[in-house]
């Protein structure tokens, strides 16, 4: 079982199990963490400037912005695929690929590797805002992985609850 707690080298263990089908990569783009950036720029052999410039753009998921490849998208849709694939050849930069496209996929656990990425990456339990989007994200029926509760982010009821009140901006 993944939790929110299990450590990054076990969870793309789980996750590696990759059929290079493409449903992913047609569908989006996968997050980068601060270690990608280099990798992925001496890959393409490129600095890591010229890297966000030209193929990365920033995205927000509660108040927190990473950068993901480029998306190609149609017709103004808010979706498309991600710019580093083609039905050819699959993913051109498969060797260094974003941790979020290293650590979910469709196999039986995508749906909790997912979440295991979003909890670790995306909701900063020291930051109010954060615990609070992922709150409503909650209330709205957002699946919770093991040890993501609001409760197990934020331990301290009277903290956790001035922090959804807003009487914790900060």
């Amino acid at each position: 079982m993944i939790h929110r707690k299990t450590k990054l080298s076990e969870v793309l263990e789980i996750g590696k199990e990759c059929k290079r089908c493409g449903e992913c990569c047609t569908k989006g783009s996968g997050a980068l963490i601060r270690e990608d950036l280099k990798k992925i720029a001496d890959f393409l052999d490129i600095t890591v400037d010229e890297l966000k410039d030209k193929h990365l753009e920033k995205i927000e998921k509660f108040n927190t912005t990473l950068f993901r490849p480029k998306l190609a998208r149609e017709k103004g849709r808010p979706y498309g695929k991600c710019i580093f694939f083609s039905e050819r050849h699959g993913c051109a930069i498969q060797e260094v690929k974003p941790a979020e496209c290293r650590v979910g996929n469709c196999n039986k656990d995508g749906e909790e590797l997912s979440l295991w990425f979003t909890l670790n990456y995306f909701v900063n339990e020291n930051d109010p805002e954060s615990i609070r989007q992922y709150a409503t994200y909650i209330r709205a029926g957002g699946k919770v992985l093991a040890g993501g509760k609001l409760e197990d982010l934020v331990p301290d009821r009277e903290k956790l609850k001035k922090i959804l009140e807003y009487k914790i901006i900060r």
